[in-house]
Parts: C-alpha cells; sequence; structure tokens
C-alpha cells in the first residue's frame, strides 16, 4: 500500500500598507477586484487613515490590519499596534512601525522577536523584502504615495507547503 504525503495547498497573501483615504475610491476597488479580493489573506500595515476604509477591506474573507499613527480614533477601538496572524501554521506579525526610515524594520523586529516566520510592516512608505534578526520581513510600501521612485504596489506572497516563501511587488499605477 502506498501513502501519499498530503500537504496543505500553496497559499496566497497579500499585503498592503499606507492608504492615507477618507473614504474608498474607484482605484482602491479596482485594486482590490484585481489583486486582493481572490487572495487567502489580506494583510494592511496600518495607515489605513479612516473607519470606512476599514470597513471597505473587511469585505474581504481574512481580513487583518495593524493600527497606524495616521488611522483616526475610531479604529483603534477595532485594531492593535502589533497583531500575529497563524495560516495554515505559517506565523506572520503585524505592525505599522515607528521611528526613523533607517530604523523601522529593526524596530518591529525586535518588538516581535524571532518566533515569526513573516513580520510585516509598514510607516516608511518604501518597498522591503529582506531578512532581520533571522526574520523575513515585507514592507509593501504605499499603496497611494511610494516615497522610494517606485510605484504604488501591492505585495503578493507566494507560499508553499513548506513555508518557502516569494514576494512579487505588483504596480497597480
Amino acid at each position: 500500500m502506498q501513502h501519499r504525503k498530503t500537504s496543505r495547498p500553496n497559499v496566497k497573501i497579500a499585503v498592503i500598507s499606507d492608504t492615507h483615504l477618507r473614504v474608498p475610491d474607484q482605484r482602491l476597488t479596482e485594486v482590490f477586484n484585481s489583486h486582493l479580493a481572490d487572495t487567502d489573506l489580506l494583510i494592511h500595515c496600518g495607515d489605513l487613515a479612516t473607519f470606512s476604509v476599514w470597513q471597505f477591506f473587511c469585505q474581504h474573507r481574512n481580513f487583518h490590519a495593524a493600527l497606524g499613527n495616521c488611522d483616526e480614533w475610531q479604529l483603534s477601538t477595532h485594531l492593535k499596534t502589533l497583531q500575529t496572524v497563524n495560516l495554515h501554521g505559517l506565523r506572520i506579525a503585524v505592525a505599522h512601525g515607528w521611528g526613523s526610515r533607517s530604523e523601522v524594520s529593526r524596530n518591529v523586529a525586535q518588538s516581535f522577536g524571532p518566533d515569526f516566520d513573516l513580520i510585516c510592516y509598514g510607516h516608511t512608505h518604501i518597498q522591503d523584502w529582506s531578512i532581520v534578526s533571522g526574520v523575513q520581513m515585507l514592507n509593501p510600501g504605499s499603496l497611494t504615495s511610494p516615497r522610494d521612485d517606485k510605484p504604488a504596489c501591492v505585495a503578493i506572497v507566494d507560499v508553499d507547503d513548506e513555508h518557502n516563501m516569494e514576494c512579487s511587488f505588483i504596480p497597480v499605477d
């Protein structure tokens, strides 16, 4: 009798940050429908800005977000500064970030520690896919106002059944 190894299906994670919108607009709806709606997990790394934008993203079946420094006060009753998510055994941490641009990834990594497979953060509006203290870090940049001479984008992380990750930055301009 042969035994087949069973594994969980590959996982697709969309990560965005720093939308800074007062209300959901047509462009956000198009980005959601084209790049976010069909993912297994949608992460927002803070600075959604308003309650109505948060409500818009809540239509995703598996949406998680961290509170950012520019989010209105109503969001503080729904979001935490530091969030954790477990998806099929993949340990994910989410924060907006704080400090100077050169210190943000280190600050966030130190806050969560080494027990995560992926730490997602924002705040700098600059894309980053790097390893800090042995942990994979991801900053998708800003969905509306990037600061690194790159287009606004969505980060898509494809994860295989052994938790190997590949990240693609998908331009949305």
